[in-house]
């Protein structure tokens, strides 16, 4: 092993959070900041176009192309579970949609005892992380780095759903991340000019040159440091060859719900019972690591659509070559937006204090792509809406399967474990078909292809819900924020039982938001870069966010 280099901070993970705190921290001159990510770099035009999102996952070179087990309640189904591995993390690689959750998710996460984690203490972080489109309000930040818009590309379809949403009795939200999130609203995305915007695109690439920032892609981290209780570094593998950096004051891990524990684990930390059955001698026992596991789990209601719209046009292979070459050079033309358009929060129950399932839409059926006439021809159009569970009682596990540090881990997602979360998918998938039943959508709505018009009672609904186990790639609460004896990190974010080490992403979630996670991690990290440099969090509005360049 090559002799250690010496940092401030060395940071394990360039994804939404990691870029965040490279930025932040490495905006002091005074101090060293290393940037480890395993992936490579976030060049490809297919991140950079907001609709080669498609087209995206499942490619190694952009994806750890996890695998989960889906749990005994939906038959043990394998199923895919995308994790960005790149620059940019899975925000570049995900549908780019930017939803906060609601503010009573965090004030139930100030109740469990986490001081400065209320909604009207963390605000302000997310007022600091972006600029959305309409400028600065009481709920919105107008001058960060991360740039949020609605829909640009309107198809007919995506008025008539939202119309119908509202015929059926549910309320019209005009930004569901401001003073109302329950209703049917326009969708947001992290999307500039055209382009998606990342973390990485908004936080790393403008600092980069910066002597005090080492950004090092392709290097995987394969255990943290440890001298007596202490985090003094991390090792990697980079090109074939381990080495080792270490650090003066902290090292943040930031790799995510899945590699976070995955690396603690290696390094000795966790359950000693489950490490000693992988070979794994324990160093410091915290048996709350990989336990937790939330995830968003998704059901579907598929229509034929009775006249093809304009995404099969679009996709016709030459018109398609076009709209990329347009989108990655001008920012402009139909593929700078997703083929989506609105999203809502409603509410299973009048009583709910906040909405339980979201409605994500998609235009376009699965099998969707480039098509030419006398080639191949176009595929029949469809379109799905996908109601989301949102805050769900069942919990996994992630677990190591051995002391390799490139094996996969062993994800237990234990979906509808708890009968509370099918009958809350059930209600939910119900009141969808009640939407999109009403005459708003005559015009479009075709056959239901699933779960299909037969498929009517409370049963055979729950067959249908279980036999479809999707995730909506929203992972969290692997090494929890807390204060009992479960939990992994303390309320600034420290490791229980080790001085010197922070985790800053997904996994300390307690329990999942109201909506898709990425703005919830970019908010973490905010807070984390403030709480690693011993800077005020009252509020950071009121004071110059670090300079970006």
């Amino acid at each position: 092993m090559s002799k250690p280099q010496i940092f401030d901070y060395v940071v394990v993970g360039a994804g939404s959070a990691g870029c965040v705190i490279a930025n932040r921290l490495s905006a002091d001159a005074g101090v060293s900041v290393l940037l480890l990510e395993a992936g490579g770099w976030d060049w490809h035009p297919l991140i950079r176009v907001p609709l080669g999102v498609g087209r995206i996952w499942g490619f190694d070179r952009f994806d750890w192309g996890y695998r989960a087990d889906s749990g005994a309640a939906t038959g043990n189904r394998s199923i895919e579970a995308a994790r960005g591995k790149l620059i940019g993390g899975c925000h570049s690689i995900n549908a780019m949609g930017y939803i906060r959750g609601h503010p009573a998710d965090y004030d139930r996460w100030s109740r469990y005892g986490l001081p400065g984690w209320s909604f009207r203490e963390i605000l302000s972080y997310f007022k600091r992380a972006e600029t959305w489109e309409d400028g600065e309000n009481e709920y919105r930040g107008g001058g960060g780095p991360l740039y949020v818009r609605r829909t640009k590309d309107i198809d007919p379809l995506y008025e008539a759903y939202l119309a119908a949403g509202l015929a059926a009795g549910h309320p019209y939200t005009e930004d569901y991340n401001g003073a109302q999130q329950h209703g049917f609203g326009w969708a947001q995305w992290t999307i500039r000019a055209g382009l998606r915007d990342t973390t990485a695109r908004a936080y790393l690439h403008p600092v980069l040159r910066r002597r005090n920032l080492t950004v090092l892609p392709r290097s995987l981290a394969v255990r943290v440091v440890l001298e007596q209780q202490r985090a003094v570094g991390v090792e990697y593998v980079r090109d074939g060859r381990r080495q080792s950096a270490l650090a003066d004051r902290e090292v943040i891990l930031c790799g995510g719900a899945i590699n976070t524990p995955q690396l603690l684990m290696l390094s000795g930390i966790g359950d000693p019972d489950r490490l000693r059955a992988v070979n794994v001698e324990p160093t410091i026992a915290l048996r709350g690591v990989g336990d937790n596991l939330q995830d968003h789990y998704a059901t579907g209601l598929q229509h034929e659509r009775k006249q093809a719209g304009p995404f099969v046009h679009l996709t016709r292979a030459d018109r398609l070559t076009v709209a990329f070459a347009r989108a990655y050079l001008a920012g402009t033309g139909p593929a700078t937006d997703v083929p989506s358009g609105f999203m809502a929060f409603i509410k299973t129950d009048p009583g709910c204090e906040t909405p339980d399932i979201q409605l994500l839409f998609r235009s376009g059926a699965s099998d969707a792509g480039p098509w030419f006439p006398g080639i191949k021809k176009a595929w029949a159009d469809a379109f799905v809406c996908r109601p989301i569970l949102l805050r769900p009682a069942s919990r996994g596990r992630i677990t190591l399967r051995s002391a390799e540090p490139r094996d996969r881990v062993r994800i237990d997602q234990n979906f509808l474990a708890v009968e509370s979360d099918l009958k809350t998918l059930r209600a939910g998938l119900k009141l969808l078909r009640e939407v999109a039943a009403q005459p708003a959508l005559d015009p479009f709505r075709g056959r239901e292809i699933r779960p299909g018009k037969d498929v009517r009672s409370d049963s055979e609904l729950d067959s249908y819900i279980r036999s479809t186990p999707a995730t909506a790639h929203h992972p969290c609460g692997t090494c929890r924020m807390g204060n009992g004896e479960d939990a992994v990190v303390d309320h600034e974010l420290r490791l229980r039982g080790v001085a010197g080490l922070r985790i800053a992403d997904a996994s300390v979630m307690p329990d999942l938001v109201g909506g898709n996670i990425n703005a919830t991690v970019i908010m973490i990290a905010e807070k984390a870069a403030d709480l690693i440099a011993g800077r005020s969090t009252a509020d950071p509005t009121r004071r110059p966010a670090a300079a970006l360049r």
